[in-house]
């Protein structure tokens, strides 16, 4: 059963401050990618669906690249920088000023843990309006080694002990710290000022709010979720465990929403795909970012889509690449290792073998040719080409933009077009076929003597 909707204010801290050295990169953890989105904007996404209408962004310093993701993706976060790295209560201090507003709860959130669902986020916060004061999200462990424990008694959260301080009797405990968690707003500060360095780490440790808030009085609760969704992405293992868990996820909505994935451990979405009713997606097909398929439409084995929005009917590939600025209207067709990009396919419209077509209108009902090219492309700038309603262009044809074809037009194959062609007429730009008999055998006569020769 969902929790019931959350109408309280409430500011969001996202701990983004992390340096990342186990992924070995020059990039910051938390802006390596799943489903085509940076963790910190699954993060901030499911914030944002959670109903969460304030969030600052804790960053490191010098991470311009990390504050301009966060703007990026919610443009009235604010930014603060936490200089030094002395735990996750310090780095939820720096946000200090935006918590002091005032708000009816403050979540902390962690942009390296970027699965936990919009509806945890709810259930946390809901916490907080049946009496709790600090709310903390924790998940049963398969191995709790190295995590903090939670220490729950009659119902209520008495403690989170971490796994350097807990006795051996805490150690055996399963039930373990993710991290997130969600303090009533007219305690966080005070609580959060209140956490000391009195630990084996040497640090303010976040999880010391549930000990302050309990020594005043006040009451604490866990809330339980699944272990995979809370996992956290420190190194790259563990990035394409978190790809593999979020391509399920997608895969099961698309399922769920009407698509057949007839393999759907091949398929490859991104975190915006959307796929309409009826639509049948065949096994290796890869959906970047910006895609959108209308009812009804094939996409065919190993097809790759970005950035593209396929019409009702519409069939592509095998072996199809869609790029950003694809348009499909209905019941059109692309085919066997055809290239789009930048263009529109009107409805009924052909483009079936190997050819590319750029920047470039192409009317209802027309049939492009195998190996056809628009030449969009002189070096410097981009050119368009428009082809009307019928028109046909013949195979290997060259259309060097800008040019227009005009409705039921036909283009003879092996053309070169630089210049317009009315509607209904028939074009053709190639050289006229010459004959000379004999010609090859005397050039095989000449050429095996010159080889002769030189062997001599």
């Amino acid at each position: 059963m969902s929790p019931p909707a959350v109408t309280r204010s409430c500011l969001a801290v996202v701990l983004a401050a992390g340096q990342g050295q186990r992924m070995r990169s020059e990039r910051p953890k938390v802006l390596h990618e799943i489903a085509g989105r940076s963790l910190l904007g699954h993060a901030i996404a499911a914030l944002r669906e959670a109903g969460v209408e304030r969030i600052a962004v804790v960053v490191g310093p010098g991470r311009e690249d990390v504050a301009a993701e966060a703007l990026r993706l919610a443009p009235s976060a604010r930014i603060f920088v936490q200089a030094e790295r002395r735990g996750t209560a310090h780095a939820v201090l720096q946000a200090r000023a935006a918590i002091a507003e005032g708000v009816d709860d403050v979540v902390v959130a962690f942009a390296d843990t970027p699965l936990v669902r919009p509806e945890t986020f709810r259930a946390l916060r809901a916490e907080l309006t049946r009496g709790a004061t600090v709310a903390a999200l924790g998940f049963e462990a398969a191995d709790p080694t190295g995590y903090g424990r939670l220490i729950v008694a009659d119902g209520a959260l008495t403690a989170i002990v971490e796994h350097k301080d807990a006795s051996p009797a805490q150690r055996a405990v399963t039930l373990c710290n993710a991290g997130l968690m969600a303090i009533e707003g007219r305690h966080a500060l005070a609580l959060l000022e209140a956490i000391d360095d009195r630990n084996a780490q040497g640090e303010f440790y976040l999880t010391d709010a549930v000990a302050k808030a309990i020594g005043r009085g006040l009451g604490a609760r866990a809330l339980i979720a699944p272990e995979a969704e809370v996992m956290g992405v420190n190194d790259r293992v563990q990035l394409a465990a978190a790809e593999a868990l979020i391509q399920t996820r997608l895969r099961e909505a698309a399922m769920r929403g009407g698509a057949t994935l007839v393999d759907p451990a091949s398929v490859h979405f991104s975190h915006d795909t959307r796929l309409g009713r009826d639509v049948t997606v065949e096994p290796g097909v890869w959906f970047g970012p910006g895609v959108e398929v209308a009812d009804g439409a094939i996409i065919h084995a190993f097809s790759h889509l970005e950035g593209a929005r396929v019409g009702p009917d519409a069939t592509i590939g095998p072996f199809a690449r869609l790029r950003p600025g694809a348009a499909l209207d209905r019941d059109a067709k692309i085919g066997n290792f055809v290239e789009i990009k930048k263009s529109s396919i009107g409805a009924g419209a052909k483009v079936n073998h190997l050819s590319y077509v750029g920047d470039a209108s192409i009317g209802a009902g027309a049939n492009i040719g195998a190996g056809v090219v628009t030449c969009n492309y002189d070096g410097f700038l981009k050119y368009r080409t428009e082809i009307g309603d019928k028109a046909f262009v013949g195979t290997n044809s060259s259309l060097v933009a800008p040019v227009r074809i005009g409705a039921g037009a036909f283009i003879g194959s092996g053309s070169v077009i630089t210049h317009d062609v009315a509607a209904d007429s028939l074009a053709v730009g190639r050289a006229r076929q010459v004959e000379k008999a004999g010609w090859a055998r005397a050039f095989r006569l000449k050429k095996a003597q010159e080889k002769s020769d030189a062997k001599g």
